[in-house]
């Protein structure tokens, strides 16, 4: 898998919620090579922060030669980049990872906080017949760009918009069916579709979220436990940031 290291330049930035951040840089290589599901990891330039920040990419212009990304302000290291320009300057590596596997059956695409982001470009590639739904607290970030894409379903904590609770709610109230789960999000909500999917005889794609050191499988910072033995370490962990981040659930051995 090629992955590419060099200085990307900030094309624009704006915040789209509280704490959230819309970003797009230009990194051409790394353009030409991403695929929905694969993320990026972004270095600091105050160099005390020695560690990449790994971040899901939301958006692929190979022809613009530009990644999106929407993230979270989590801590310093995003606090930096939320204070970049248009004509700021980091270094970024990727892509990284594997992404979906897209496949040409009915969809559920499933997106959970901050994990709503990365669905936004498989929706846009997906060539297939597929419905989105979407779990928030209570803002609606991203909500209308899916909608130009798809039929999209959504749900709140609070129900203030869509059906109340979680996306399984959501999927029952609106009658959702699908052959194939696509989703990213906190680990609670994978666990439950992992358990809904094979409930209903359904393949399910996860994605899923983890802190990261390296981003490219060296440090074993970021294992998951599977159901297979990693021939990494011959024991049932798998590296998210080099086997995954997208995994098939029954794969995946949930605590």
């Amino acid at each position: 898998m090629e992955m590419i290291k060099e200085t990307a330049k900030v094309v624009r930035q704006q915040q789209i919620d509280e704490g959230i951040f819309d970003m797009e840089l230009s990194f051409p290589k790394g353009a030409t090579l991403a695929k929905p599901g694969q993320f990026i990891t972004m270095y600091c330039n105050d160099k005390s922060k020695l560690l990449p920040r790994p971040i899901s990419i939301c958006g692929i212009n190979p022809t613009e030669g530009t990644l999106r990304v929407v993230y979270r302000v989590a801590g310093e290291g995003t606090k930096e980049f939320s204070e970049m320009k248009a004509g700021d300057t980091l270094e970024v590596m990727g892509p990284l990872g594997n992404g979906f596997t897209m496949k040409n059956e009915k969809a559920i695409i499933i997106g959970g906080g901050i994990g709503i982001p990365p669905m936004l470009e498989l929706a846009k590639q997906l060539d297939a017949e597929k419905t989105v739904v979407l779990g928030y607290r209570t803002s609606t970030f991203l909500k209308e760009e899916f909608e130009e894409v798809c039929d999209v379903k959504i749900a709140t904590e609070d129900g203030s918009q869509g059906a109340k609770g979680t996306v399984i709610d959501a999927i029952e109230k609106y009658g959702v069916e699908g052959k194939v789960i696509y989703a990213c999000g906190p680990m609670p909500m994978l666990k439950a579709l992992a358990a809904y999917a094979e409930e209903h005889g359904m393949e399910a794609q996860i994605s899923l979220e983890e802190r990261m050191a390296c981003g490219i499988g060296a440090c074993l910072g970021c294992i998951c436990k599977s159901k297979t033995k990693d021939h990494h370490t011959n024991v049932n962990n798998t590296r998210i940031c080099k086997d995954g981040p997208v995994f098939d659930a029954k794969e995946v051995v949930f605590s």
